[in-house]
């Protein structure tokens, strides 16, 4: 069985949760450090580049960097009902035709991807187990710049982490979520000749961008 089905993005993250976001998006504009994220990378120029956007959701990135100058977005996402809610919200907006959307696991599909300037993971290592694959395969994908939101690995954070996962369980949930070491993933990402250049973290988050 694969890490998507294993996962069941499906069933966990479902059409009520992905409404639920949108709505919270247009009323309040994107998470905190969501637009840590996409502040960063609007400095650096966004005009004429292409977007990889995995685990891309209710489209949040997509819709900010495109009004932003990005020419275009690929959006890759387990969640079928992410995927649908995003189409919508992209119609709304005048984008469905510079976003293309995949729907499945993004380790799966990698080899379909061109490169692209950016890349973005924002809350996505967290809910998948087989962080090497993930970061690996998506760091070959990079043209210009890599950004990525995860938990920081600290003892509360994975306290937090396990508390969380043990009410999963116990509500037979498949879901889980992980916290993966950040010097692996750092690591990982600049054996691929990569250099950070932005950090910021909270409590909970890490906001990188290479």
């Amino acid at each position: 069985m694969d890490c998507c089905q294993t996962q069941n993005y499906n069933g966990f993250f479902d059409r009520k949760i992905a409404e639920k976001e949108l709505k919270n998006y247009q009323k309040k504009g994107p998470d905190k450090t969501t637009k840590v994220l996409i502040d960063v990378l609007k400095s650096l120029g966004m005009e004429g580049l292409t977007l990889l956007d995995i685990g891309g959701g209710i489209g949040v990135i997509q819709h900010e960097l495109l009004k932003d100058g990005i020419v275009s977005a690929v959006s890759v996402d387990a969640s079928k009902a992410y995927i649908e809610v995003s189409k919508e919200e992209a119609e709304r907006n005048g984008n469905a035709d510079r976003i293309t959307f995949y729907c499945g696991n993004f380790v799966e599909l990698a080899f379909k991807f061109p490169k692209s300037d950016i890349v973005t993971l924002d809350r996505v290592i967290c809910c998948y187990p087989d962080m090497w694959s993930l970061v690996g395969l998506s760091s070959q994908l990079v043209k210009k710049y890599y950004g990525l939101v995860y938990p920081r690995d600290t003892w509360w954070v994975k306290k937090g982490v396990s508390f969380a996962n043990f009410f999963l369980w116990i509500l037979h949930k498949n879901f889980r979520t992980f916290v993966h070491p950040t010097q692996e993933v750092d690591q990982l990402i600049r054996r691929f000749g990569f250099v950070q250049r932005f950090y910021h973290k909270t409590l909970i988050w890490q906001i990188v961008i290479y």
